[in-house]
């Protein structure tokens, strides 16, 4: 068992590398990943109070349900981000371009855009492992922690990025900012 909650650890430990090379690639920054993946840690919340709710334990299966969220929360994020860059540049989204807008109205137009979809989604996945989590079938006991720390990492993440994400979004964009003006001044000196 210590042999396979340690596969399981570098299982996700990877999850997570790749999860930024990916973001980093594809935001072309290496401060936005970090934004996007702060919703991993709120992931946890929801799964250890589901767990804790259900009376269930810490298993292979429900480490399996936490290494499927990895991928599953980060797409709320980047629907966040993706959409407030998008609303920063001028682009919106159909194929007329729009005025750019300041940072903190992007981002408040994201998360209003982009509540829908995420809520939909979220529950699309709540309801898919609702069998799973209350282990509705013969056998299926020991499965259940799976659903149910999928369900509780789904919602708990779900609520916290619409609030978390933006807020830290905003506190790197500052950073990355403060950074280039101090960059500039260090250069023309």
């Amino acid at each position: 068992m210590k042999e396979a909650f340690e596969y399981a650890a570098s299982a996700l430990g990877l999850a997570v590398v790749f999860i930024y090379m990916i973001l980093a690639s594809q935001f072309r920054s290496f401060l936005q990943p970090i934004a996007l993946m702060s919703s991993l840690p709120l992931t946890l919340i929801g799964v250890v109070l589901t767990l804790l709710v259900f009376g269930s334990t810490l298993n292979m299966f429900s480490v399996i349900g936490i290494i499927m969220l990895m991928g599953l929360v980060t797409k709320n994020a980047i629907l966040l981000v993706d959409f407030a860059n998008r609303a920063r540049l001028g682009h919106s989204g159909d194929s007329h371009d729009t005025e750019p807008l300041p940072r903190r109205e992007a981002l408040l137009m994201a998360a209003r855009v982009r509540l829908r979809p995420i809520l939909m989604t979220t529950l699309a996945m709540v309801f898919g492992m609702v069998p799973l989590a209350f282990a509705l079938t013969e056998g299926s006991e020991q499965r259940s922690p799976m659903g149910q720390a999928v369900i509780g990492g789904v919602i708990a993440s779900s609520l916290l990025t619409l609030v978390v994400v933006p807020v830290i979004y905003a506190f790197l964009d500052d950073l990355s900012l403060w950074a280039k003006k101090r960059l500039k001044t260090d250069s023309s000196s």
